[in-house]
């Protein structure tokens, strides 16, 4: 009776596991695309500000490029950086969460393997198979 428990206590373990691991690695990619983007919008005006005021400058939207004063593309472009360094700021909170989770999963994990040996010793013959 105590090795289904146990057994069912390891699948429910494993299955927060993977489901920890996949939003963590979601949260690292959107981090990642955030930081990208806020790179871009960092280039874009380093080049904007070389430019002088009278410059016409344009803005794409999908095929076409409209005329836009220089001063619309520099706010449009900060705005976005800020936009991505608060979106950063927020999935790094949700990363570190993440993180404490799969910690917690683990050292679940870990005792429920000390408290029944066998346990672990029908998981790694259920991996050779």
């Amino acid at each position: 009776m105590a090795d289904e428990a146990n057994r069912a206590a390891f699948m429910e373990i494993q299955g927060r596991m993977i489901e920890t691991t996949g939003k963590l690695k979601q949260v690292q990619n959107q981090i990642r695309n955030k930081e990208t983007e806020k790179k871009r919008a960092y280039l874009t005006l380093e080049e904007l500000g070389q430019l002088p005021d009278s410059t016409n400058t344009y803005k794409a939207v999908g095929r076409t490029f409209l005329l836009e004063p220089k001063s619309v593309l520099v706010n449009e472009q900060q705005q976005k950086l800020k936009d991505s360094e608060t979106a950063i700021a927020s999935l790094q909170t949700s990363k570190e969460y993440l993180e404490k989770q799969m910690a917690d999963v683990e050292n679940n994990l870990r005792e429920l393997l000390q408290q029944d040996p066998g346990l672990a010793q029908q998981i790694m013959s259920m991996s050779v198979m």
